[in-house]
C-alpha cells in the first residue's frame, strides 16, 4: 500500500496542479462525519471498492445499474505523482460492495469491478461491474458547477477519527471554497473530514452528484497527528461529464482478450493446416495497438485435443466474458472432431482472455464434450456425426449472467437420427433443448437439424432447423423462439415457432427454402419503453424460390425480419429480397444467389430507443453472380427497424466501398461476417489468394455514408505469416 500525502489549505493550489493526494489506503470504511442509519436510503447509491487483496480502499458511486464513478487515483500506480490509469480490466482483482449502509448486513449487491475507462483531465474514473446492479437506483449527475458558499453533502466508508476500519457508512458536509474548471476547494464543516479510504466518494449537491473525494488534509482522521486540524480538501468536479458518461455506459461491448481497452479480432482457419495436418483448423487472434499476432490451436498444450486431420478446429466461434473477469474469452466449436472412435463428434472450448492474452492466465480453458462434465452434456452420448459446436451463439442476459448455446445439429433422438439438439449453459444451468421437450414449437423428425443455427441476445433465444419438414416439403425448415426464463422441466421456456406457412410469416413453406438457416437476434429498445426489453429477429432463407416476371428462379433467397416483443409475441415486419430490377432493394433476384445465407445484426447504441442509424443487418447472398463471374458473392446492409430503399447499401469487391480487388468467380462474398459497434467485418476466405478479413467502419455500410479507410487482416501482411487455406472463415 502506498501513504497518503496530507494537504496543508495554503497548499491547496499547488497540490491541484501538481497532482492527486491519494486517500486510498488499507481496507476502507467512512468519513469522520455523521453514521448513516440502516434503514436510511438516501445515500444508497454509495460503494465500497476493495482492491488486490486489501490492498487499497475506496468510495464510489453508482451511475448507472452496470457503473461506479470513483476517483482514478484508487487505480494509479503512484497518485501522488500521476492520476494516469490503463484503460480496461484493473490490473488488480478489484470488488464493490453497492447501497449497504452497514457492510456487517447484506443490502444492496456485491460485484466485480470488470472495465477501467478514466478521464485524462481530472481524478475520475469509470468503473463497469461485472453485473448490474437492480435493487439500488443509480444517481443522477448535477448540471451546474457548485458555487463558493454552497454547502455539499460527502459520504465514504473510510476511516473515521476513532477507527481505522469502521463498518459504517458515514456522511459529512462541504462548504466550498472556490471552483476551477475540473475541481473545487472545499473544507469540512463542523470538523468533518475526508479519511485515507473516502477517495472516490460521491459529493451530493440536492440530491445530484456533483463531484468525488479527491484530496484531504485529513485533520482529525484516525492516524494522522493530532496537530493536523485543517478539514480541507478538493473534489473532482463531474456537473460537466454527462455526456461522457452516458456515451460510455451505453456503448456496445468491444472483443478485448488481454484486457487493454483496445479491440482485438479472433479470425478463423478451420481448414487451417497444422504440424501437417490438414483442415485441423486454427484462429489467429490480432490484439489491438500493435501488441502483436498469436496462433491458437489443439497442438497448444492448453487447448483440449490434438491437432488432426479434417478436425475443423473454429468453424464456429464467438465471444463473452464466460468467467466475468474483465477479459474476453473465446468460444471456440470443434465441429468435425473424432471423439474417441466417434467420427464428427465435435466438441467445444471457452478460451480464457487474460492480461497477457488468450491462454496466459490462471484459467486457461473449460472444455464441453458429450459424456464428460456435467448435466445434459454429460447425459449425452457421442454419436457420429453429432457435429456438437457447429454453430454458437453466447452473451450475457439481462441480468448479466453469461451464457453459451451450442448447436448439436446431428444429435439422434431416440431412432431419429439427426434430429437435432442444442445446450444451453448458464451458471448451474446445463440442459438440452430439442423439439421432443415439453412445449417446444414443431416435432421431431429425422434429419431435421435443429440446431444447424443458433442465436440469442439478453432476451430471447432462436434456433434454427433448416432441413424440418414443414406440410410434406422437405428442408422447409423453421425455427424456434424461446426464453432465457427456465420452463418448469428446467429447459429455456418455449415461446414460439415460426416457419412459412403460419399466416404469421409471410411467404409458404417449399421444399428446399431452408427457412432457418441463419439467425441474428438484437436486443430492441422501442419508443416509449424503459429498456432494449424487445428484440428484432432476423432469419435467412437462401434456399427460397423467388418470382421474377414468369420466371421461378431457384435458391435466390430472402430474409424475414421479426420484433419479438417483451410478453414473447412475434410480429413481422418485413421480407427482404432482391426481387426485380425495378424495386427499392439492390440487384435482381437470380437463381443460385442464396441471399441470407449468412446475417448479422447490430445495435450501435443498445440503451437508447432503436433508430434507423443504430439498428443495422448486414445480409450475405454468397451466391451472386457478377458480370461473368458465378458465385462472386454480394453483401446488402439495411435498417433492422426501417423499410429497405434509402437503407440498402449494396457491397461488393472494387466497388469502392472499401473490398479492395474485382469480383472473382467462386469467391463467395458474403458467406462470414460479423457486426460490432463500430465495424463490419467481411471475410474472402475463398480467396484471391489465401483469404482475407476486411473491417469496414460503419459509415463505408451506411446508405450514402462517407467511404473510410478499411483495415485489411491478411496472411503475410501485419505480423500473419504468409499461409492460410480458409483465412477469414470466421471472425468476432
Amino acid at each position: 500500500m502506498h501513504s497518503p500525502r496530507r494537504l496543508r489549505p495554503a497548499a491547496i493550489g499547488a497540490v491541484l496542479a501538481a497532482g492527486s493526494l491519494a486517500l486510498c489506503a488499507v481496507p476502507a470504511s467512512a468519513v469522520t462525519g455523521t453514521p448513516v442509519a440502516d434503514s436510511d436510503t438516501t445515500y444508497a447509491a454509495t460503494a465500497q471498492v476493495i482492491i488486490g487483496e486489501h490492498d487499497r480502499g475506496c468510495s464510489a458511486v453508482l451511475v448507472d445499474t452496470e457503473w461506479l464513478l470513483t476517483a482514478a487515483s484508487c487505480f494509479a500506480a503512484d497518485p501522488a505523482t500521476s492520476l494516469a490509469v490503463p484503460a480496461g480490466a484493473p490490473q488488480k482483482k478489484t470488488t464493490a460492495v453497492i447501497g449497504r449502509a452497514d457492510l456487517a448486513g447484506t443490502q444492496g449487491a456485491e460485484r466485480r469491478v470488470v472495465e477501467l475507462v478514466p478521464r485524462t483531465d481530472r481524478d475520475v474514473v469509470l468503473a463497469r461491474l461485472n453485473r448490474p446492479v437492480t435493487n439500488v437506483t443509480p444517481i443522477a449527475l448535477a448540471s451546474a458547477a457548485p458555487s463558493a458558499g454552497a454547502e455539499l453533502t460527502f459520504t465514504g466508508y473510510g476511516r473515521t477519527k476513532t477507527e481505522w476500519a469502521p463498518l459504517k457508512l458515514h456522511t459529512g458536509t462541504y462548504t466550498v471554497d472556490s471552483t476551477a474548471a475540473t475541481s473545487a476547494n472545499v473544507t469540512g464543516k463542523d470538523g468533518a473530514a475526508a479519511c485515507m479510504g473516502d477517495t472516490g466518494g460521491p459529493v451530493i449537491s440536492a440530491g445530484k452528484l456533483t463531484g468525488l473525494t479527491s484530496r484531504s488534509a485529513q485533520g482529525g482522521c484516525y492516524g494522522i497527528d493530532a496537530s493536523q486540524t485543517s478539514t480541507a480538501g478538493v473534489i473532482a468536479r463531474v456537473d460537466d461529464l454527462a455526456s461522457w458518461v452516458s456515451s460510455k455506459v451505453g456503448a456496445t461491448r468491444i472483443t478485448d482478450f488481454n484486457g487493454d481497452g483496445v479491440e482485438d479480432i479472433a479470425i478463423a482457419d478451420p481448414a487451417g493446416t497444422v504440424g501437417g495436418k490438414t483442415n485441423a483448423g486454427l484462429v489467429r487472434i490480432s490484439y489491438g495497438g500493435g501488441k502483436g499476432i498469436a496462433e491458437i490451436n489443439q497442438d497448444l498444450d492448453w487447448v483440449a485435443g490434438d491437432a488432426e486431420q479434417g478436425d475443423s478446429f473454429g468453424d464456429a466461434i464467438d465471444t463473452v466474458d464466460y468467467n466475468e473477469d474483465g477479459y474476453t474469452d473465446l468460444v471456440v466449436g470443434t465441429t468435425l472432431e473424432d471423439v474417441g472412435t466417434v467420427a464428427d463428434a465435435g466438441f467445444v472450448d471457452v478460451l480464457y482472455g487474460a492480461a497477457g492474452g488468450l491462454g496466459t492466465g490462471a484459467a486457461k480453458n473449460t472444455h464441453f464434450e458429450q459424456e464428460a462434465g456435467a448435466g445434459a452434456i454429460k447425459a449425452s452420448g457421442n454419436e457420429t456425426g453429432d457435429r456438437m459446436g457447429d454453430a454458437i451463439a453466447a452473451g450475457t442476459t439481462v441480468t448479466g449472467e453469461p451464457y453459451l448455446v451450442i448447436g448439436v445439429p446431428g444429435e439422434s433422438l431416440g431412432t431419429l437420427a439427426k434430429a437435432g439438439s442444442a445446450f444451453y449453459l448458464r451458471g448451474s444451468v446445463n440442459v438440452a433443448i430439442h423439439q421432443d421437450k415439453a412445449d417446444a414449437p414443431g416435432s421431431a423428425e429425422a434429419n431435421d437439424g435443429f440446431g444447424a443455427s443458433v442465436a440469442a441476445d439478453a432476451n430471447h433465444i432462436a434456433i434454427g432447423a433448416p432441413n424440418e419438414n414443414i406440410g410434406g416439403d422437405n428442408a422447409a425448415g423453421n425455427v424456434g423462439v424461446f426464453s432465457h426464463t427456465l420452463h418448469a422441466d428446467g429447459h429455456p421456456k418455449p415461446l414460439f415457432g415460426l416457419d412459412q406457412d403460419l399466416e404469421k410469416v409471410s411467404g409458404g413453406a417449399e421444399a428446399n427454402d431452408d427457412f432457418g438457416w441463419s439467425l441474428s437476434l438484437t436486443e430492441y429498445r422501442p419508443s416509449g419503453a424503459a429498456a432494449a426489453t424487445d428484440s428484432i429477429l432476423a432469419i435467412g432463407s437462401p434456399g427460397e424460390a423467388v418470382m421474377v416476371g414468369t420466371e421461378n428462379r431457384a435458391d435466390s433467397g430472402r430474409v424475414v425480419v421479426g420484433r419479438v416483443t417483451a410478453a414473447g409475441v412475434w410480429d413481422e415486419l418485413r421480407e427482404l429480397k432482391q426481387g426485380t430490377a425495378e424495386d427499392d432493394v439492390s440487384g435482381t433476384s437470380e437463381t443460385g444467389d442464396r441471399m441470407g445465407e449468412t446475417l448479422t445484426a447490430v445495435n450501435t447504441a443498445p440503451r437508447a430507443v432503436g433508430t434507423t442509424s443504430t439498428m443495422r443487418l448486414a445480409v450475405g447472398a454468397p451466391g451472386e453472380a457478377l458480370g461473368t463471374a458465378d458465385h462472386a458473392g454480394a453483401v446488402h446492409t439495411f435498417s433492422l427497424v426501417a423499410a429497405a430503399g434509402a437503407n440498402d447499401r449494396w457491397i461488393e469487391a472494387g466497388d469502392g466501398d472499401g473490398i479492395p480487388g474485382t469480383p472473382g468467380a467462386n469467391q463467395y462474398l458474403g458467406r462470414n461476417m460479423h457486426y460490432t459497434g463500430t465495424k463490419l467485418y467481411v471475410g474472402m476466405p475463398y480467396g484471391p489468394g489465401l483469404g482475407a478479413l476486411y473491417a469496414l467502419p460503419m459509415s463505408n455500410t451506411v446508405n450514402g455514408g462517407t467511404v473510410a479507410a478499411v483495415t485489411t487482416y491478411k496472411p503475410g501482411t501485419g505480423g500473419f505469416p504468409s499461409v492460410g487455406t480458409r483465412f477469414g472463415a470466421q471472425a468476432r
